[in-house]
């Protein structure tokens, strides 16, 4: 079947024979279906989705498109973590140097920013020096050395998926479940992971806009990747308001140094901590969840996870003395603070405003080519239930192109919900997903 019969039929809202979609995916690696040809099947895709058989395929096809890892020498098994995007969400950069410090062995594959949400890899980038484009023998060597790495696909490392997750993003079609599920357990499968928690984010700084969107997301991503040998779970989060207090590259890294130190926002640590129990778990650690907790606690508060970090940084060419005084990190040339209309309680803070604030300043990307800036972004957010005066900050912004300031200073007022009465936050986590019994 030629590309524009697959392309016209998926538009159609057929389902595609399997054989032929394995073809499409293999063509496409090789360079034989251009970029445009693909963008034309992400938004069918898109818009029809596809049934489960054909997911799983894509998926299956995507992982063989390039070579797989192997860690079955190690005496622990290999486990990862894998958010679908949200607006502060830097979560993997505590969690896996805090398992890898409880024993663990996290061969970490992530990637860049998708539309408002920030990128693991950008992220680090902001470390000057640090690689995020390692071989696999050198993303091997990392993990055995270090017990975690976090880096980037390896030209050899389901390049299918490369070329389509960049593709997604300025196309529109980042939404699309298959498209989601395809993209992140062929590059975790390809990595040699056997165990994978899946952070799924809903609400208006996410993807998934509503829970019922995220659970059909972790329920088909979890049937997807048991079907694959790999034990999978899926955690249902909030994302209708930013994680932690920083939205933005390098105010994202100082706020991991900090939790890395300790001295983390309570959600941002609620958040690793459960994540990093079920990975424990997965790798055989026996305890509850309390037990397991503890575990983590004891590897953050007595440095161990901060020294992981560190060590990662240097293995993967950043320069650790930098982390430890993140005062050299990227700095904008301007910082103002944003004052609160207002005296009361803060009862709502939008993710997607704030996302959108830190996009405007520079911190995303509108084509794939874009350079961004890694300095921009919101930092100091006030969090829902915490009480403030007239006039007192509600955030810091930091930019360096003026011009777009107001743009991002009018958003961000109004991200944020003040009233006289007092509210707290709504539960973090909502569900967990595990063992399903899915009719395909």
């Amino acid at each position: 079947m030629i590309p524009q019969d697959i392309i016209t039929l998926k538009r159609e809202n057929g389902a595609i024979p399997l054989d032929d979609l394995r073809a499409f995916v293999v063509d496409y690696s090789n360079g034989d279906v251009p970029d445009y040809q693909m963008a034309a099947f992400a938004m069918a895709t898109c818009l029809n989705g596809m049934n489960f058989e054909e997911t799983a395929t894509l998926t299956q096809a995507m992982m063989d498109s390039g070579e797989t890892l192997d860690f079955s020498e190690f005496e622990t098994l290999a486990v990862d973590k894998h958010s679908t995007g949200g607006i502060g969400d830097k979560v993997s950069l505590v969690l896996a140097p805090l398992v890898a410090a409880c024993g663990g062995l996290v061969p970490m594959i992530s990637g860049r920013g998708l539309g408002l949400t920030g990128g693991t890899l950008d992220k680090l980038e902001s470390i000057p020096g640090y690689r995020t484009d390692l071989s696999s023998t050198e993303l091997q060597k990392v993990v055995s050395d270090c017990g975690c790495v976090i880096t980037g696909q390896t030209g050899r490392l389901a390049p299918a998926d490369k070329k389509l997750y960049a593709l997604r993003d300025v196309t529109g079609t980042v939404s699309s479940i298959p498209l989601i599920t395809a993209s992140i357990l062929s590059k975790k499968l390809a990595a040699g992971v056997q165990g994978l928690v899946l952070d799924v984010k809903f609400g208006s700084g996410s993807f998934m806009k509503t829970e019922s969107e995220a659970r059909e997301l972790a329920e088909t991503m979890v049937a997807v990747g048991t079907r694959s040998g790999c034990r999978v779970e899926a955690l249902l989060t909030d994302m209708n308001r930013p994680l932690g207090r920083s939205v933005g590259n390098s105010l994202e890294v100082h706020e991991v140094v900090r939790a890395l130190r300790g001295e983390g926002p309570a959600d941002l640590v609620e958040l690793t901590f459960a994540l990093g129990g079920r990975m424990l778990s997965m790798m055989g650690i026996p305890g509850d969840d309390h037990a397991l907790r503890s575990l983590l606690a004891d590897a953050l508060h007595s440095g161990r996870a901060f020294e992981k970090f560190l060590k990662m940084v240097h293995l993967q060419g950043g320069d650790p003395v930098l982390v430890e005084s993140p005062g050299e990190l990227p700095t904008a040339s301007t910082i103002e603070t944003l004052p609160a209309p207002n005296a009361g309680y803060v009862t709502a803070v939008d993710a997607g405003k704030v996302g959108r604030s830190a996009f405007i300043l520079g911190a995303g990307r509108t084509r794939r080519e874009d350079a961004i800036d890694f300095a921009v972004g919101v930092s100091d957010l006030k969090q829902v239930g915490e009480s403030v005066s007239k006039g007192e900050s509600l955030c810091s912004i930091h930019a360096n192109a003026t011009g777009n300031l107001e743009e991002a200073r009018t958003l961000l007022a109004s991200s944020f919900t003040i009233d006289d009465e007092h509210s707290e936050p709504s539960d973090l986590i909502k569900e967990r997903i595990k063992d399903l019994n899915v009719s395909h």
